[in-house]
Parts: structure tokens; sequence; C-alpha cells
């Protein structure tokens, strides 16, 4: 049986991750980061529920004594 010529795949390796190295740096390069890193204040706005204003009974039994 002929032996496998293994003489060109230390610059196949190499090239191919060359190859990939440059492709995924064009990738990248390609993508918009935002210009100002720091924090920012954002407004919350809060909603307003029909349930947030109402006093309901799920509330009732641990504001009162125990009763016995």
């Amino acid at each position: 049986m002929p032996q496998l010529d293994t003489s060109t795949w230390f610059i196949m390796i190499i090239s191919m991750i060359l190859t990939l190295f440059i492709l995924f740096q064009l990738k990248i390069s390609k993508y918009n980061y935002p210009h100002n890193t720091g924090p920012t204040m954002k407004l919350s706005h809060k909603t307003i529920t029909p349930w947030a204003k109402k006093w309901t009974k799920i509330y009732l039994p641990l504001s009162l004594y125990q009763q016995l």
C-alpha cells in the first residue's frame, strides 16, 4: 500500500486557520458598536394598573391580629 503524503498538511492547516481568522475579523469589523459605553440615565415610566390602587382582601389576614 502506498504511504499517505502528509508533507503539505502543515501548510494547509496554517493557511486554513489564517483564512478563518481573516474572515472572522472582517465579520466583526462590520458590526456597529455603540460609541457611548457609559451608564445612561433612563426615565422609567411606571404603568398604572387597575389593581395597583385597590386594597384587596389578600393583605387582610397578614395585617390583623390572630383571632383564636
